[in-house]
């Protein structure tokens, strides 16, 4: 049997919130941009019969499960390999412009973490890898860690990583592979950090979980995407249209959390500016005050719902892009 056909090793996290946010979307398109084993896009096909999903994703594994999880809604469904970044374009290809709702799940599928191949986890032994989409040309972890300077690794460990022993670490990196041991494996890597950051009291994490998280994030350039398909995504929703998004860390609910803001009208410039120059517009209305979490049930059910945070927005008019304005 196909490695596909098996029942995909995830579970779809803050499902039903994501759905009740989509309000009553019983026609139209609703862009899922990370498909991902497509969990939600199950459910929204199954609670809106009205409605169409075109779904994108960079890993085509993924892409092969959720083509079998959703063949029985048929012409519902439209997959399609790219990276979030190119929605635009994904619908302008295909005329696509009826779009009553976007959804993003920004975390690691399980498949992906479970994986002895692909290089997301320590947990285990394998070339250090990390790219969602392993067919493109990108930088893998390993390629980053022999060929940055030391600055570089220890900045983008302390960036995306939030790792304050960053520096000890790239210092270790560097003289590793200047002594003919480059670091590429996970275990490898796993060891160094271990060896560089002492446990500390009563954290249940790995050492090595926060590096890990950071030369991710820098493989697929997480972050620096994140703001444009944001804004990206709001410019393509018809008005009352939703857009909702799960993140799994600080960094990306941060990012997610001022865009929505600046969306919103909210002006970030200092108070002596006459005229607002940061860009703050109200093009969307805040559904979620707070960021919506699992709950008891859902976090028994599945450990790694843990970290997951769910905001949403409702775009109340017709443009697409914020405009400068004056302040008031």
């Amino acid at each position: 049997m196909p490695e596909y056909q098996q029942e995909p090793p995830h579970r779809s996290v803050l499902l039903k919130e994501t759905i009740s946010l989509l309000g009553e979307r019983n026609a139209g398109w609703i862009l899922d941009a990370t498909v991902g084993f497509g969990g939600h896009s199950e459910g929204i096909l199954d609670k809106f019969p009205g409605s169409k999903v075109i779904g994108l994703d960079q890993d085509e594994l993924a892409l092969e499960f959720a083509s079998h999880r959703l063949s029985r809604f048929e012409d519902r469904v439209v997959l399609i390999h790219s990276n979030f970044s190119g929605i635009k374009d994904v619908l302008a290809d295909r005329s696509i412009t009826d779009v009553v709702g976007v959804i993003a799940d920004l975390g690691v599928s399980s498949m992906q973490l479970d994986s002895k191949s692909r290089g997301f986890s320590f947990r285990f032994d394998a070339p250090l890898d990390m790219r969602m989409d392993p067919s493109s040309q990108a930088e893998t972890a390993a390629d980053i860690l022999s060929t940055r300077k030391e600055s570089e690794i220890a900045d983008l460990i302390y960036l995306y990583g939030e790792e304050r022993l960053s520096r000890r670490i790239a210092r270790r990196i560097v003289r590793e592979r200047e002594a003919g041991r480059p670091i590429e494996r996970t275990g490898q890597l796993a060891d160094l950090v271990a060896s560089c950051v002492p446990r500390r009291k009563k954290e249940t994490i790995h050492p090595a979980t926060r590096t890990f998280q950071a030369l991710r994030i820098a493989v697929n350039g997480e972050l620096e995407i994140l703001p444009d398909f944001l804004n990206d995504a709001v410019e393509v929703l018809r008005s009352d249209g939703v857009l909702a998004v799960i993140t799994f860390h600080s960094l990306e609910d941060r990012i997610v959390k001022n865009t929505f803001q600046k969306l919103s009208g909210k002006c970030t410039c200092p108070p002596k500016i006459p005229k607002c120059i940061c860009g703050a517009s109200k093009i969307v209305q805040i559904l979620t005050k707070k960021p919506i979490v699992s709950g008891e049930k859902e976090l028994r059910e599945n450990p790694r719902a843990r970290s997951a945070k769910l905001r949403a927005v409702r775009k109340i008019n017709g443009q697409g892009k914020a405009k400068k304005n004056e302040k008031t």
